[in-house]
């Protein structure tokens, strides 16, 4: 019987891939990954060469069965393009389906976009909720953020640079002048942490639209910049 090995890959700088991440795609004998071209440039830069297979949102029921039945013989990896596998990427199913049946799951931690923005923030960390990313409808969306806003604890998602803008809005709406952290492109080159209001910030990007990554972190409900 094999393990599923859920190994997290760098979500910007190359130097933040593991020792240990290393060490196991290089022992195992193959890699479930979201997009293979982009795993094989990752194995190629620390000289790997392991079997893929592909494992993405549209086609990860059909490919359930046949990375269980490899599991039945031999170890699998499983890697998403950047940063934590089955943390709003694919996987989910399957390392639900490994579980069901029985393999061991093991986790390969490292990058994180997620932890990365909340600890920098400056905002409470003791206790978040990560939404992931956003509905795409507007009532999906205003009920989601209205929701979060309305609990203590600080929540983070993900938004696309094209969307930012529309979500700000309706934060600024729902939210009045709430505490927010916008990172970008985090361990980039051109990584960056704007800190605001969702109107101060929505006036930023108004005048320079934001490219690349963007993982969005909001304070609760009652804390306040002089709370410790």
């Amino acid at each position: 019987m094999g393990t599923l090995y859920l190994v997290a890959t760098p979500i910007g700088n190359l130097d933040d891939m593991t020792l240990r991440a290393v060490h196991v795609l290089e022992s195992v004998p193959l890699i479930a990954a979201e997009d293979t071209r982009h795993t094989l440039k990752l194995l190629t830069h620390f000289g790997l060469r392991r079997p893929l297979v592909s494992l993405h949102a549209r086609n990860e029921a059909r490919q359930l069965q046949t990375i269980l039945n490899r599991l039945e013989q031999h170890d699998v990896a499983l890697v998403s393009d950047a940063g934590t596998p089955a943390l709003s990427d694919p996987g989910v199913r399957l390392v639900s389906a490994a579980v069901a049946a029985g393999y061991p799951v093991v986790p390969v931690p490292g990058p994180s976009a997620v932890l990365a923005a909340l600890v920098s923030s400056g905002l409470p960390t003791n206790q978040f909720t990560f939404l992931g990313f956003l509905p795409r409808k507007r009532g999906e969306l205003e009920r989601v953020i209205r929701d979060a806003g309305e609990a203590k604890r600080t929540f983070v998602f993900f938004e696309s640079p094209h969307r930012v803008q529309k979500t700000l809005a309706i934060m600024a709406s729902a939210l009045g002048p709430r505490s927010l952290v916008v990172a970008r492109e985090i361990t980039k080159v051109h990584e960056e942490f704007l800190r605001g209001t969702p109107a101060t910030l929505l006036e930023h990007f108004a005048k320079s639209p934001p490219r690349g990554e963007l993982t969005v972190v909001v304070a609760g409900s009652d804390w306040r910049a002089s709370d410790e």
